[in-house]
């Protein structure tokens, strides 16, 4: 099954963790997500498609900062220095959950779902995400539209076509 990048967008949440399973499956690896203002929506669309326990293994919620200290190795300094929602810190959380759960690509995601807790520098909707392992990481910032429950679904999603669409251009 050959999907365009154009045409990710278009598939629910279940297809897109679908594809995802079926690349993981064809290059022999597993994946990870390290979560914050989604809380879990990520696992939850992976672990959504049957036998994916077979290339995803571990997921993180990391909803505060201690959190994110704790379980994913991310210094409380540069919390301190960037704010959790960051390229900086979000490329820490992929590094650190792909180092703890052994997973050779990942996904994290930090941002401002609201409806409160937005700033002039980062309003409601803004989110960052970060794809990679544990010595190659990108991230992207996203101004997502809508309520809690739409930003938050956005991100997932683009959480999801980014995986697919790394694992669908090595």
């Amino acid at each position: 099954m050959s999907l365009r990048a154009s045409r990710l967008a278009d598939l629910d949440l279940v297809a897109l963790a679908e594809r995802l399973g079926e690349l993981c499956r064809e290059r022999g690896i597993t994946v990870t997500a390290a979560e914050s203002c989604t809380g879990g929506g990520v696992a939850s669309a992976i672990t959504a498609v049957a036998g994916s326990s077979d290339w995803f293994e571990t997921g993180y919620v990391t909803y505060a900062n201690g959190a994110k200290t704790r379980l994913l190795g991310v210094s409380e300094a540069l919390l301190a220095e960037q704010g959790a929602v960051s390229r900086e810190v979000v490329e820490a959380m992929v590094a650190g959950a792909c180092h703890d759960s052994g997973a050779e690509l990942g996904v994290a995601i930090s941002g401002v779902a609201g409806p409160g807790g937005g700033s002039a520098d980062k309003p409601v909707g803004t989110v960052w995400l970060a794809w990679g392992d544990t010595e190659r990481v990108e991230a992207a910032c996203h101004h997502f539209a809508g309520d809690r429950a739409a930003v938050r679904e956005q991100a997932v999603r683009e959480a999801l076509i980014g995986l697919v669409r790394r694992l669908a251009s090595d």
